[in-house]
């Protein structure tokens, strides 16, 4: 039986590739994940996630066009499914849920929009 749930890493790698749509190519991944995170990636690493979120059915991949600005090399860019977006959603919620849950906010101390 195929792992449904995803990790934190799977996770942020997802929704890069979300964001990122028609530009979600393994490079561009990297790229954004830094940007976003301030956190440095190999590209191994992102190269090793895609292709489990590929394996766990929630993201495919295609060929896109060869560039001049690459040599010719084709890109490999990848989209979420169905499935990936159910995982997304299942992931949040469950998120949410612990946070509600958790006392400083719900006794209202502090609120950073999670009623």
């Amino acid at each position: 039986m195929k792992e449904t749930r995803l990790g934190e890493f799977e996770e942020v790698i997802l929704l890069l590739v979300g964001i990122l749509g028609e530009e979600a190519y393994a490079f561009k991944i990297a790229e954004e994940f830094e940007s976003q995170t301030n956190r440095s990636v190999s590209i191994g690493a992102v190269h090793s996630t895609l292709n489990r979120l590929e394996d766990k059915g929630f993201l495919t991949s295609e060929m896109g066009k060869s560039s001049a600005e690459r040599g010719g090399r084709r890109k490999r860019i990848y989209t979420i499914t169905a499935s990936g977006e159910r995982a997304l959603e299942a992931s949040r919620d469950f998120k949410l849920s612990l946070w509600r849950q958790y006392p400083a906010f719900a006794t209202g101390k502090l609120d950073f929009g999670l009623k």
